[in-house]
């Protein structure tokens, strides 16, 4: 691959040989500009961190590659990442403000050709809040460093600093803006009111002057726009009176919140507690959301076992919190597998997450998404024994189910033994002849069955040879795309 030198604002050196993303116009999904199913199945990543710290000065340009392309295999589609990571003094985007560092402006080239490659698309959010906040002193936007802003408390509300913002937009717009490696625009990384004067009236103002900004720039040089949406810290949502501000917005197109909760996600006990919890926060956004309007996770993790004890959990552990939050998500309604955090040492998600990602991303291929007007069925489906739990959505054509054993409390899912047959039941579906796919999270397609409803609800009888399974159903009809003899075979990675 050839890598050519930058300068300015130029355009980039990327190819642009992806289409764009948008939302699908029927259904809460995503699809690319010529009408193919999209779904974010990926998680955070940085500058920074140990797969992408070689691509910074071309130091080991093979690694970055290597990884891209490890992903790509794996199922990966979708990075969430910060145009900057400030952990250190050397990855600023600008220095002063204004002034684009060649570094990092390289660093961007790159990581659009390698991902135009691997067909993996990125969401990007402007700052890193974190270590923004905490460094604010040495932090080029701060007066103090000649910056436009005199106070973190008035990083959305000072006119200097979001004339800088629009403009470090502007800059990735005009540069990389005609590249479908950009999935989408996160407006701001936990947006909270103590940035703004304690006022949810000025984060309002802030998601609609970027918002018209980036869409009007974008317009104006592509003839179309990118989605956006503005994330949160979960936990704040009941503390604030954000969620008009975060689900229904009228500027913003999708929505996404960061899974935080003390006593199951930050320092997990036992994995079906996560499953639990992430079905929850799962289910009250979409009660919320504009119908056609998609949600997802966009940042969690284990944060509080990570600080306090300076490791990550335990290998097998992980593996199978990540796989019980990633199937409890897309279960329930939300688009993808939600986007991993990875608080570990090395800072990267392990082999056996990469599985689960792969795993995801081959039943994400049973759907048909331009259709699938999801509600939540959390607590509609019926399932035949108290020691399953169950995640769904669906709508009066297709359904998504994952059931869990919750027989033991003790950590790891292994330690479950499966429970045998039991009666599945699913409402609001039409009568008719349904396509059912049952699916083992590790391994793939273990059965189908053509079942007919007539009743009240479809009857399904699953034999679960395992701790956990899920379900795919949907009404047969020669039109319907999906349900195509999806081949999986995990031994191919």
């Amino acid at each position: 691959m050839h890598f050519q030198t930058t300068k300015s604002r130029e355009t980039s050196p990327s190819q642009n040989t992806l289409p764009w993303i948008r939302v699908c116009e029927n259904s809460p999904y995503f699809e690319d500009e010529n009408g193919a199913t999209w779904t974010p199945v990926g998680q955070n990543d940085a500058i920074t961190w140990p797969d992408f710290q070689g691509l910074f000065k071309r130091k080991n340009v093979a690694e970055a590659e290597g990884h891209l392309a490890y992903l790509a295999a794996h199922g990966v589609t979708c990075l969430r990442m910060m145009m900057e990571y400030c952990q250190t003094e050397n990855r600023y985007l600008e220095k002063p403000v204004g002034k684009f560092q060649p570094n990092m402006v390289q660093f961007w080239d790159d990581l659009f050709l390698l991902c135009e490659k691997y067909h993996i698309r990125i969401l990007l959010t402007p700052f890193d809040t974190f270590w923004m906040a905490r460094r604010w002193k040495s932090h080029p936007y701060n007066q103090l460093s000649g910056g436009p802003c005199k106070s973190k408390f008035q990083w959305l509300t000072c006119p200097r600093m979001l004339a800088a913002i629009k403009d470090r937009f502007t800059f990735f717009i005009e540069r990389w803006g005609t590249s479908g490696v950009l999935f989408g625009w996160d407006l701001w990384n936990e947006i909270n009111p103590l940035h703004a004067g304690k006022s949810i009236n000025n984060l309002n103002r802030y998601i609609e002057q970027l918002s018209i900004h980036i869409r009007e720039k974008e317009i104006q040089l592509y003839q179309r726009s990118r989605p956006q949406t503005v994330s949160v810290f979960a936990p704040l949502l009941s503390q604030q009176d954000m969620n008009a501000l975060v689900f229904q917005h009228p500027s913003l197109d999708f929505a996404s919140t960061h899974f935080y909760h003390a006593a199951s996600i930050d320092y997990p006990r036992n994995v079906h507690s996560a499953a639990a919890t992430t079905g929850l926060m799962v289910r009250q956004p979409l009660q919320l959301l504009p119908a056609k309007r998609p949600f997802f996770d966009s940042e969690h993790g284990p944060i509080t076992y990570f600080r306090r004890n300076r490791k990550g959990l335990p290998e097998d552990f992980d593996d199978a919190y990540f796989l019980h939050i990633q199937w409890a998500h897309f279960a329930s309604g939300a688009a993808g597998g939600g986007m991993r955090w990875p608080y570990r040492h090395p800072h990267v998600l392990t082999h056996g997450m990469r599985r689960a990602q792969l795993n995801l991303s081959a039943f994400t291929k049973l759907i048909d998404w331009k259709d699938f007007r999801r509600v939540n069925l959390n607590e509609e489906i019926l399932v035949g024994m108290p020691s399953v739990q169950v995640f769904g959505c669906g709508d009066n054509e297709q359904a998504i189910v994952w059931m869990l054993s919750v027989q033991s409390k003790k950590g790891n899912s292994k330690l479950n033994m499966p429970p045998g047959v039991t009666n599945l039941s699913i409402p609001g579906l039409a009568d008719g002849d349904y396509h059912v796919v049952f699916w083992d999270t590790k391994t793939g397609i273990t059965d189908t069955k053509i079942i007919t409803k007539s009743g009240q609800h479809l009857e399904i009888q699953c034999m679960m040879g395992s701790s956990n399974m899920a379900v795919a159903v949907g009404l047969r009809r020669s039109a319907r795309r999906g349900f195509g003899g999806c081949a999986f075979n995990p031994n191919n990675s």
